[in-house]
Parts: structure tokens; C-alpha cells; sequence
């Protein structure tokens, strides 16, 4: 009995040691700065991660401790973003050469944009895939730029003589870096006679308080104190305005063409000027340039100008704006068509609008002003054909030398017309069911031939009468006509007609499509082999009509109204119909594939002897299930087994029978064994597998130490592990084991093994 009771008690500590084991697999610890490798194991590990050009090598360690992980499993090492946040996180380094070793280490190199203090690292992996612990936040900077800052007014390059800026009492002046690529891309420290200002991290500061302005780069943990990318000074002191000013101009609306000098009430000294508009600088720092011309011909002219002062003795300082306008400042609209047409006995309308305030009229035909002319609008007769336009001039104001010309108007008496019909949309013969032919362009031609368009003119004034095949079409006398049926194809043209000019369109040729639905059927989509006829017809009667059978485009030359086919292909029917093909739809007849059906579960099926297991089979279009004496079982797509056996199943594809065996089986009742004992006794002395998973070609078993090393690999396992009791120097050893096929993992656990 004691023998008997030893064993229950060691399979419980066995079971709870694996259940224990169980708890904490699966487990990937957070990864923790190492020292360098390189020179050996023995410096000590980083704490922040200070990153360069010259240097950018880094390691963790790294430990993991699953009972085993697949062959193409890869470890990967992460970096969250600056906050800690692993919503997007950057590959650092993966590792696919340490699946049995479960403490490695990685090397890694920062990206070239990190910079925080908060950064963390974990490890995933993907064979299972698993997200591992958190490390804690570690300062990781990469000092892309490690250089002296040099700093400027609005970072221009300029940087004042003595590195001294003096700014009039509640002026202020802009220093920013002007030698750091993408400044604003980084956080800065500002300092304000050697003390940091509090909350400035911008690439640019504003100052109007006076005192020696440095900055440098906030590189967190990883700056240099005194060193590195601290800039240059600029010392700001302040003093008492001048009261720059720009003199009042003479004027500041300005009419075309016209000049103001704008003049600072400053001049001379020595001083240096800078002259702005609308905030931006124009000109730029010059010794006694303080006056500058503003130009009315210049497009854009318009906008405040200011004049900004330092030098020697006195603040930098700006001026208030002087608003400069443009006083003419107008639009002049053409009312009428560009093209305009004066028939015989005829005038016609030309006229402009404008915006402008007291205008004044003149009109010029081919250049010369038209005697009388001075109103918005202008009669034409058939005298008076050329090319006109309106000068618009203001009558009052400062700008009354300002005009503004119209756009020009070509007026004609025209020697013939010219009418143009097309299609109104995409036309092509035999194709299209229906279409709309209209008139595209009226033109006026001269003795000479030269054409002038006049469509817009003319369309609605003239007379028409449409002609198909040279007979006048009744009621059609719009400039345009809608055609859908058959009957109406032929050749078309079009008579136009206004007061004494007649003239004939080209022809435009119409052949529609009969609006018909030609259609084929077949007995079959599938062709089960050569020798089994498929049926292909339509219910149109064909009697007296000229028709064609056509495989892959190629034409069957048959006057059958019916087809009996035999070969794989597209087959079509094309009927002709006033002169135009009709073409059916196509039928395409594919040659059996047997493959389309296909029974899930694959394989043999098996389930525990007392239950069931459905099998489902599909592809096709109906399925009969016989059992092994030919009787017929099931007529459906699932059957659901519940006896061991051979049966089949045969499914319907189109005329085809496809027929498929199934192969039933109980399962073992017996489990994989986590105990064995081998004492020779010829008892238990082997680990023994059930037959699903012994001698099974496509099973893969593998059992690993307590170390995660490999002692055994094998396909079509016999039952023979292990050969012999002297494999194993202690007692009680505990193994792991994992049995698989090709697709998943079917069974794993331990072995204990009793000696």
C-alpha cells in the first residue's frame, strides 16, 4: 500500500509543480540596460541613453520563461514614444537565434529623432504571440546637433556688433537660432543673465526686458551643462524712444502709374534702416537709407509700410504703419457675346458695365474712337462691322487720367453662313441605342472664306429643318433632334435659315442598335468530359434570320438554331439586325475540376465512440451519402456520423457526379501518459502515445529538458523513448513534450520520469 501511496502523492506534487509552472509561463520579462559588450561584462549599465553620430550602441538584457516557443519564433525589441505610449512603436532590434535560451541580450541603436525623458522598452514575441512587461522610463536623446548655437534678431544671421541690441522702452526684439537645420523641431533652455526662463522651449524668444540672452538645445538629461550647443550672447538693453516716424505722405490712394516717397523723420546720423510691409522686411538693414518710393505700377503695391531704426547711441525701434491704396482700383465687364453677327437691314447691342464711381464712356472701332460714342452701350448696323471695345475712365477723384479697356467684340456682316451639326454625345455606329444630333457651331464667313464663330448670336434666331436621307423629318425644327428607334437610321442633315441666308449643314450618319435583348441558355456551365453533349439555344425564333455561333471568338459556321457542345469555351450568339450585330451574353463552359468539392473536415474523422462528428461536404450543387453497403443515407451538404465506417458522398456539379470517400474512425480512449517508470521491469518502462498520435507520418513529436534543450525530434514516433534508464542521473526528472502537425500544436505537457 505505502508503494501505491507514494505514487498518488508524487503525481499531486507533480501536478501541482506543473500548474504552478503553468501560472507563470508564458511570461516576457521587461527588458534592462546592460553594459557594453564590447568591451566586456563588467562596466556598468546605462541609465540614460546619450546618443550620436560619433556613438549610438547600446544593450539589454533580456529574459523569458515559457516552456518552450516554436521553431520561426522571432523576439522583438520596442521603444514607445517619448511619453511612455506604445500606440506606435519603433522596432529596435529581433532576434530569431536565442528560441532555447532564455536570457540574451540585445544590442540596439536609437532613432535619430528620439528625444524625452520618458521613453520605455518591451519585448514581443511572434510564435505564440505574446506582448511582454514594461520596463521602467528611461531619458533617450539622439544629439543630432551638438554645435555652438549661434542666435540673431529673427534668426536673419546678423548678428548685431558687439552682440549688443538696445530696444526702445516697450518695443521688443525677436531672437531666434539662425545655423540649427528644422530649429523649431527641438525644445530649448533660455537663459536670461545666466538663469533659465522659466517655460521658454520654443526655437525663438521675445525679449523687452534687458539683461545677456543665451540658449541652448534642452537635450533633458543628456545636455552639457556649459557647453555643447550653448550659444553666443546677445545683450538687450533699453532705452528712450526716438519717436521714428514716417513723415506724412502727400497722399496714400495712388492711381496707376503714379509714385509716393515715403520719408522717416529721422535722417542721417549714421543710423541703419529697415523698411517693412505688412509686417515683412523689403529692403534690407542700410546706413542712412530712410526714405523709400512706393510704385503704383507695382501689382500688389498696396499694404502698410513702417521703417525700423537702430545705431549707435539709440534703441531699435519701429514706426507706426502709413496704409497706402490703390485710388483706381476698377472692373470693366463685356455684356455681349465676343463674336456678334449684323445681318443685312440689322443692328445689334453691344455694352459694358463697370464698378467704378462717375465713369465716362468711349467707345473705338478697330482702334479709333467712335464719333458720339460715350455710353455704356453701342448700336451697330451692317456699315459698321470690326472689332470693338469701351475705354471706361473715372471723371472725378484724384485718378481721373485712369481708364480701363473692355474686352473686345468682333462684329461681322457675313457673305454666306455656315451651319455644323455633330452628336451630342459619344456616338458609334451599331453600339448606340438612341442619340441626339444638334447644332455645334454657326460660323459667318467673309468673301474670303474666313470664319467667325456666331453660334451664341444666331442658335436661337434661325429657322431649321431637319432631313434624314434628304426627306424633310416631320415636325423637326429645333435646333437639335432625338433619335432611338431603328427605323429612324439613315443620313442627316440640317437647313438653317434667318432672314436672306440659307444654308445646308454636313450630313452626319445615324445606325442604332436595335434596343433588343438577345439572350442564350445552356443546359450546363461544366463539361464533365469529351463525350457528354451541352445544350446551348435561345428563345428567339430564328427562323429567316442571319445569325452566327461563335467559340472564343472564333465563328462555328453553323446555321444550327441550337448548339451541342462538347469543348470547355465562351460561346456567344450574334444576330444581324439592320445591318447592325446583335450579340447575346456569353455562356462560359468550364471543364470539371473534381477539386471544387471538398469534404471539412479533411482526412480521417474521428470522434469518441458514444458521440458524433458532422462532416460537411461543398462545391457542389446537391450531394447523395451512401454507407458502405451502397444504401443511400443523406441527401443534404452535412451528415452528422455517428458510427465508425467507409462512406461516400457524390455531389452534383451541373451534369457531373463527383464522388468522394469518407473515412470514420472512433477515437483512442486512452491519454498521453505524464508518468513513466523506468526501472526494467518491462512495465512502463517506455512512453507509450495513443495510436492519433504514434507511427503517424505527418505528427511531430518533441521533448525538451528542464533546460529548453531538444532531446528529442521526431516524426512517425514508435513508442520507443527512452532506450534506456541510464539517460537519467537524478530521480524524478520532469520533462516537457509538445506533439504537432503541419497546422497547430495538439497536445503538450510533462513527462515525469521514475527510476
Amino acid at each position: 500500500m505505502k508503494p501505491k501511496l507514494f505514487t498518488y502523492q508524487f503525481l499531486l506534487l507533480s501536478f501541482l509543480f506543473f500548474g504552478s509552472l503553468q501560472l507563470s509561463a508564458q511570461t516576457l520579462e521587461a527588458p534592462v540596460p546592460a553594459p557594453n559588450q564590447n568591451p566586456p561584462v563588467g562596466s556598468s549599465a546605462w541609465d540614460k541613453a546619450c546618443a550620436s553620430a560619433s556613438f549610438n550602441n547600446y544593450w539589454v538584457e533580456f529574459t523569458w520563461n515559457f516552456p518552450l516557443v516554436n521553431s520561426d519564433n522571432e523576439f522583438i525589441l520596442e521603444l514607445s514614444d517619448a511619453t511612455g505610449d506604445f500606440s506606435s512603436p519603433v522596432e529596435l532590434a529581433r532576434d530569431d537565434q536565442n528560441n532555447t535560451n532564455f536570457t540574451f541580450f540585445f544590442e540596439f541603436a536609437l532613432p535619430t529623432d528620439t528625444r524625452g525623458e520618458g521613453y520605455r522598452m518591451r519585448v514581443r514575441s511572434t510564435s505564440p504571440a505574446i506582448t511582454g512587461d514594461v520596463s521602467a522610463p528611461y531619458p533617450m536623446y539622439y544629439r543630432d546637433f551638438d554645435a555652438a548655437i549661434l542666435i540673431s534678431p529673427d534668426g536673419n544671421g546678423t548678428i548685431p556688433p558687439g552682440g549688443a541690441i538696445e530696444i526702445c522702452d516697450g518695443a521688443a526684439v525677436t531672437l531666434a537660432p539662425h545655423n540649427v537645420p528644422g530649429a523649431y523641431s527641438y525644445q530649448y533652455t533660455w537663459y536670461r543673465s545666466g538663469s533659465p526662463i522659466s517655460g521658454e522651449k520654443s526655437h525663438q524668444l521675445v525679449v523687452s526686458t534687458a539683461g545677456m540672452y543665451q540658449v541652448e538645445i534642452d537635450y533633458g538629461a543628456c545636455s552639457t551643462a556649459g557647453g555643447g550647443t550653448l550659444s553666443n550672447i546677445i545683450d538687450v538693453t533699453t532705452a528712450t524712444s526716438q519717436g521714428i516716424a514716417i513723415n506724412p505722405p502727400a497722399k496714400t490712394a495712388l492711381c496707376s502709374g503714379e509714385t509716393e516717397v515715403l520719408n522717416a523723420n529721422i535722417s542721417g546720423m549714421g543710423y541703419t534702416y529697415t523698411w517693412y510691409k505688412d509686417g515683412s522686411a523689403i529692403t534690407s538693414p542700410t546706413v542712412d537709407d530712410d526714405s523709400y518710393t512706393v510704385d503704383a505700377s507695382v501689382s500688389g503695391f498696396e499694404g502698410d509700410y513702417q521703417v525700423q531704426i537702430e545705431g549707435s547711441g539709440i534703441c531699435l525701434e519701429r514706426s507706426a504703419a502709413v496704409t497706402m491704396t490703390n485710388a483706381g482700383n476698377f472692373t470693366v465687364t463685356r455684356d455681349n457675346d465676343a463674336n456678334m453677327v449684323v445681318l443685312p437691314g440689322q443692328t445689334t447691342t453691344l455694352s459694358v458695365s463697370t464698378d467704378a464711381s462717375s465713369p465716362t464712356y468711349q467707345w473705338y472701332r478697330d482702334g479709333n474712337p467712335v464719333a458720339g460714342a460715350t455710353s455704356s452701350s453701342i448700336i451697330v448696323d451692317e456699315t459698321e462691322t470690326g472689332v470693338y471695345f469701351a475705354r471706361v475712365s473715372l471723371s472725378g477723384g484724384s485718378c481721373t487720367s485712369t481708364s480701363v479697356d473692355s474686352d473686345t467684340t468682333t462684329v461681322v456682316v457675313p457673305d454666306s453662313l455656315e451651319v455644323v451639326i455633330d452628336y451630342a454625345s459619344t456616338y458609334t455606329a451599331c453600339e448606340n441605342t438612341s442619340i441626339v444630333l444638334e447644332v455645334s457651331t454657326i460660323n459667318a464667313l467673309d468673301s474670303g472664306g474666313t470664319r467667325t464663330d456666331v453660334t451664341s448670336s444666331l442658335l436661337a434666331s434661325m429657322t431649321y429643318q431637319w432631313q434624314q436621307d434628304g426627306a424633310n423629318v416631320g415636325g423637326a425644327t429645333s435646333s437639335s433632334i432625338s433619335l432611338a428607334d431603328i427605323s429612324e437610321n439613315g443620313s442627316y442633315t440640317l437647313d438653317g435659315s434667318i432672314g436672306s441666308y440659307n444654308t445646308t449643314s454636313n450630313a452626319l450618319s445615324v445606325q442604332l442598335l436595335v434596343n433588343e435583348t438577345l439572350t442564350i441558355n445552356s443546359t450546363s456551365l461544366i463539361s464533365c468530359n469529351s463525350s457528354e453533349d451541352i445544350t446551348i439555344d435561345t428563345p428567339t425564333d430564328l427562323t429567316g434570320e442571319t445569325f452566327d455561333w461563335f467559340r472564343d471568338g472564333v465563328n462555328l459556321n453553323t446555321t444550327e438554331p441550337s448548339i451541342d457542345v462538347t469543348q470547355p469555351g465562351t460561346y456567344q450568339l450574334v444576330l444581324q439586325r439592320n445591318g447592325c450585330p446583335l450579340p447575346s451574353n456569353e455562356i462560359v463552359i468550364t471543364p470539371l475540376d473534381p477539386d471544387l468539392i471538398t469534404i471539412d473536415p479533411a482526412g480521417v474523422v474521428v470522434f469518441p465512440e458514444g458521440g458524433s462528428r458532422t462532416v460537411t461536404a461543398s462545391g457542389g450543387e446537391s450531394y447523395r451519402w451512401f454507407d458502405i453497403n451502397n444504401v443511400e443515407i443523406a441527401t443534404t451538404a452535412s451528415v452528422n456520423f455517428t458510427e465508425e465506417g467507409t462512406y461516400a458522398v457524390t455531389a452534383i456539379i451541373g451534369n457531373c457526379e463527383v464522388t468522394r470517400t469518407v473515412e470514420v474512425e472512433y477515437l483512442d480512449t486512452f491519454r498521453v501518459p505524464n508518468v513513466i517508470t523506468v526501472n526494467g521491469d518491462g512495465i512502463n518502462d517506455q512512453w507509450i502515445l495513443p495510436n492519433s498520435y504514434s507511427n503517424k507520418a505527418d505528427v511531430n513529436v518533441i521533448i525538451y529538458n528542464d533546460k529548453g534543450e531538444e532531446i528529442l525530434n521526431q516524426f512517425d514516433y514508435n513508442n520507443s523513448w527512452p532506450e534506456s534508464s541510464m539517460s537519467f542521473p537524478r530521480q524524478n526528472m520532469v520533462f516537457f513534450y509538445k506533439i504537432r502537425n503541419a497546422s497547430e500544436v495538439l497536445k503538450q505537457g510533462t513527462i515525469t520520469i521514475i527510476r
